[in-house]
């Protein structure tokens, strides 16, 4: 198969499912993953896909876009485990906590098994299917109903009539976006009001997002950067976001990252 070819391949796979993995692409294009990284080398370049940690993803754009699931759980993989292991680190046993959808609370999930006698009420579908699992007795998990969104949330009347009779000590927010005038944000208007629903439950908010977050703006707010009583983010942002995030949030937290080259992040 020429390159052209494979490159055809290759965008009209991310086209379809939002996200590939370049160990896929080497079985299904039958070649080495060194002639995969150059072909999304030359597809980056166009500006027709984006590489990632692992392969590579639709490229952004619109406030109303939606990645699916398995396009954003990709991005960013170093700084969302360290993201989420800080987070996991601040959960005490014997609390009632929320969890949004997002693959950075989905990957918090995974990070909870040390914390026992534990409530976690979710929007998330990957979150609850996560935490179940473990198969803990000591362990609750509350699934919000409602319609399932591309990024396998659980929104509408149903998730937030569900969420305003409910009181958590903490919620764990991931976001979109988030940017100085307008918030943390989400591209999808029914997530947000789900999501502002599962704030107001809560006695404390924490948001996970890493820092490609910063700058983007979906359609819709969740919250001001005000409401966030803590904000855990990485070493990777930039210091004027730095700045104006301190300035805003309650705690700025900054999560290490292990440096990493654009050939490790196709490996």
């Amino acid at each position: 198969m020429l390159a052209r070819q494979r490159q055809a391949v290759i965008l009209e796979e991310i086209r379809r499912t939002g996200a590939v993995r370049v160990s896929d692409l080497v079985t299904r294009l039958g070649v080495s993953d060194m002639t995969v990284r150059r072909d999304l080398d030359v597809l980056a370049r166009t500006g027709l896909v984006e590489k990632v940690y692992g392969g590579a993803t639709s490229v952004a754009g619109r406030s109303t876009d939606e990645p699916g699931f398995e396009a954003k759980s990709v991005r960013q993989l170093p700084e969302k485990e360290s993201i989420a292991a800080l987070a996991a680190g601040m959960v005490r046993p014997g609390t009632a906590i929320g969890l949004s959808a997002g693959t950075t609370t989905w990957t918090m999930a995974r990070f909870l098994d040390d914390v026992p006698d534990l409530t976690v009420v979710t929007n998330s579908i990957r979150v609850a299917d996560v935490l179940q699992q473990r198969g803990r007795t000591d362990r609750t998990v509350v699934l919000t109903g409602g319609v399932r969104t591309p990024s396998d949330a659980l929104v509408g009347p149903v998730a937030v009539q569900a969420l305003r009779a409910l009181h958590l000590d903490v919620v764990y927010l991931g976001v979109h976006g988030m940017a100085p005038q307008a918030g943390f944000t989400t591209p999808n208007l029914n997530e947000s009001e789900t999501d502002r629903a599962l704030v107001d439950a809560a006695s404390r908010l924490v948001v996970l997002a890493d820092n490609t977050k910063w700058g983007t703006v979906g359609i819709s707010t969740i919250a001001g950067l005000d409401e966030a009583d803590v904000l855990i983010t990485d070493e990777g942002l930039g210091a004027e976001a730095r700045q104006v995030l301190a300035e805003q949030v309650g705690e700025l937290v900054l999560a290490p990252v292990s440096a990493r080259s654009g050939d490790e992040e196709l490996a």
